[in-house]
This record gives structure tokens, sequence and C-alpha cells, in this order.
């Protein structure tokens, strides 16, 4: 990667600055693309942004930024956009520091603001070596989630249009899927766990794939049809369903037949069970009988002892001697068929036997 640090002058940056919420943020003579389509929304706090305000009106140095340059001869900010747009944002009258806008401030001044040098790396590569910078650099301030790398490696037509259903505030995922899905849809976790169902975990394939397609559409109807398939699996919906691997669910058990209303009663059951210790486990168990997903209470260490003493060291399968450490504790009753994890149903094996016992 060919890579050369140059001082930029606010002025230039500012000059024909455009914020267009759809179509991304320009500037540089509408040769840089501030916020690319791939990038995220602008998050930075008031706070935050007023800092950079200040750092630049008393001359002190910003961290270095990075552009990278296109074949075209235009640019994208690799780093630093949160600090480029306060700049232009504050230049551009649309905020103030200290009860001043930039309008309000003496001419001395605000030719200091605008002869104020950035130190910008401008960096040239290929797609791989872009992605190795972006990782490298991306140590401080508001960091990049891993999905939002991969949106600035793979950014085409395919992302811009897979981002109106996902990455906006409001976007028509978040109006059908909030109560489901954990994250942020402008951090793009929701369009990183859309990808991540369809692709059965290789985002980075898909989107690769997908890139230069002309629209989204076979991942936004995959996603309504999850959401689709988990309301009618659980229309009585609990807090524990948020967050749940959901489209991987869907991906392998979507053609099983269940019964809504007797999975609902189970649910019920299950939720007040003591042993059961991992509730959003339980929506997992009943779609797929797996016992893992619940968490079941484990005996206690003084339950252990009570009952390998009772059994003076037995194994209640093989009959043999075991020191208490090659031992392991098991229900008499097993969970699935009532039996509670009490120490009147506990019983002590010898590992080889307990497991052979919980694989069958």
């Amino acid at each position: 990667m060919k890579i050369e640090l140059k001082e930029i002058a606010i002025r230039e940056v500012v000059n024909n600055y455009i914020d267009n919420a759809e179509d991304g943020i320009t500037g540089y003579d509408d040769k840089l693309n501030i916020r690319p389509k791939y990038q995220r929304e602008f998050i930075y706090k008031d706070k935050q942004r007023n800092a950079v305000i200040d750092t630049i009106r008393k001359n002190f140095p910003l961290n270095v930024m990075y552009w990278v340059k296109n074949t075209d001869d235009t640019y994208e900010v690799l780093d630093g956009q949160q600090r480029t747009i306060s700049a232009c944002e504050y230049v551009a009258g649309k905020f103030s520091l200290n009860y001043q806008y930039f309008h309000n401030l003496e001419k001395e001044e605000q030719e200091q603001i605008l002869n104020y040098k950035l130190m910008v790396y401008f960096c040239e590569g290929d797609d791989k070596e872009k992605l190795d910078w972006f990782k490298t650099i991306n140590i401080a301030g508001e960091k990049l989630t891993n999905q939002e790398l991969r949106n600035a490696i793979y950014t085409g037509t395919w992302l811009s249009d897979a981002k109106r259903y996902f990455s906006r505030t409001g976007c028509p995922a978040h109006a059908i899927a909030s109560d489901y899905m954990k994250g942020s849809s402008i951090r793009q976790d929701y369009i990183e766990t859309a990808i991540d169902w369809i692709s059965n975990g290789n985002i980075e394939g898909y989107m690769s794939k997908n890139q230069h397609e002309p629209n989204a559409n076979e991942l936004w109807l995959y996603f309504q049809a999850v959401i689709s398939w988990i309301e009618v699996l659980f229309p009585n919906y609990r807090k524990q369903m948020k967050g749940l691997p959901f489209g991987k669910l869907y991906n392998d058990l979507k053609d099983n037949k269940y019964n809504s209303k007797e999975m609902e009663k189970e649910i019920a059951v299950l939720m007040q069970d003591e042993d059961v210790t991992k509730k959003s486990g339980i929506y997992l168990y009943v779609l797929t009988r797996d016992e893992k997903y619940l968490n079941l209470r484990a005996f206690t260490d003084k339950q252990k002892v009570e009952a390998y003493e009772k059994q003076k060291g037995i194994c209640k399968t093989c009959g043999n001697h075991f020191e208490i450490e090659d031992m392991e504790a098991d229900h008499i009753d097993p969970w699935c068929t009532g039996g509670k994890t009490t120490s009147e149903n506990c019983q002590m094996l010898c590992k080889h036997d307990n497991r052979i016992k919980s694989s069958k």
C-alpha cells in the first residue's frame, strides 16, 4: 500500500460541503466522500463534537486522519469522519460553541479555523490492504464494528439497498424485529445478524458474492420469513426471546411441524421451573429438545458429598469403588421425567457410566 502524509487546511475540506442524509456527506470540492454509504451515521455526542472545535481554536493538534484514494482521483475518509464532520458543521453554522457560532467570530478567528491544518495520510491499495489498514487504525475514538469494517470493503449497489432495510434509524427491520434483535441498526448490528443467518455464518462470503447485485431483495424477504416464523410459533412474546439465534433455527427447523399451543403451555411451565437457570434457552429447548440450552441447575458440592458417603464410594451402576473426584452426580429420576435437583434425587456414578447414561 502506498501511503503519503499531507497537510490539508479546513478551508479546503469545507469547500462545497454537502450533507445529504441518504447519499452521504461530501466536501473537499466534491472530491472527498466524508461519510460513504457504508459508514455509520454521525454519532458524536455534543461534548465530543465541541472538544474537536475547542482543539482547533486553540491550535492544538488533532489525531492524524486517513483518506483512501480511489481510482478516479476522489477520496473516502477511512478514519476521521466524526472529527471532519464536526469541523465542517461548525463552519457551516450548524451548532455553536460557548454560544458562539462561526459567523459570530471575529474575522481573524474565522481565518485561524479555516487555515488550521489537518494531518492526513493518503492511502492507495487493493481491498485486502484497505481492510488491513482499517483494522490497524481502528484503535481509538468511536471504534468501528466488525460489520462496519466489512461494509467498507463490500460497498456497492447491494449494500446500499440492504442498508435501506437494516441500517437506518427506524428502518423496516427495526419496525418488525426490534423485540427479537439486540444491538443497534445504525451500528450495523441488524444487518450483520441478518447476513449471518442467511449465510450460516459466512458473512464476508455472502457480501462478496452479492456486492454488485442490484438489490438486497433476497436478504429482506428471508429476514421477513424468519420473523413471521417466530411470531407464528411463539405468539406470546416474552423478553427472554430477544437476541436468540432464530435465523439459524429457521434454517434447520423451518420444515418441522410444531404445535404452538402445546409449546406455549410447556414454556409457561418451564419458566417457573427452578432447575432451569437459563430461561432464554427454553425456546431453543422446545424446538430442539436439547437440554443443554436450559443450563439445568447442578447438584451442590454438599449434595455430592452426602450421596458419595451414603453410597460409601460405590458406583450405583458398575458397583466398583471410586474416589469422589472420579465420580459425577446424576439424577436418579431424570429431569425430563420430572426429577428435581434435590439430595433425595442425587446418586454418584463413575465418570464412565455417567457419560454413557447421558449419551443415551
